[in-house]
């Protein structure tokens, strides 16, 4: 294998006193900063389960009936609502924040 011909950068160039990423927990959820809300009109849900499978951050619980959702972790993506069949899931602007 041929060796390139220069190096992609000098390693010797980069600061010491980049800001640190991900070193601290932040306590913040998806929740604290959504703008949009999921809301399940329960007479249409035939709880297909695409939602659960959809979203990307695992909110949606099972009960016995129907799916909730878990609004410390959502999002607000809206996934869900595009995904669901049965158009049984609506997104909502957050309110008395």
């Amino acid at each position: 294998m041929q060796r390139q011909s220069r190096d992609h950068f000098d390693a010797s160039t980069i600061p010491d006193d980049l800001a640190p990423i991900a070193t601290v927990l932040s306590k913040m959820l998806p929740g604290d900063w959504r703008s949009l809300r999921p809301v399940i009109d329960r007479r249409k849900c035939v709880k297909c389960s695409l939602c659960w499978l959809y979203c990307p951050v695992q909110c949606v619980t099972e009960k016995p009936r129907w799916f909730e959702f878990d609004l410390a972790v959502c999002k607000g993506c809206g996934i869900c609502a595009q995904e669901c069949p049965q158009r049984a899931i609506s997104m909502v602007e957050e309110t008395g924040r």
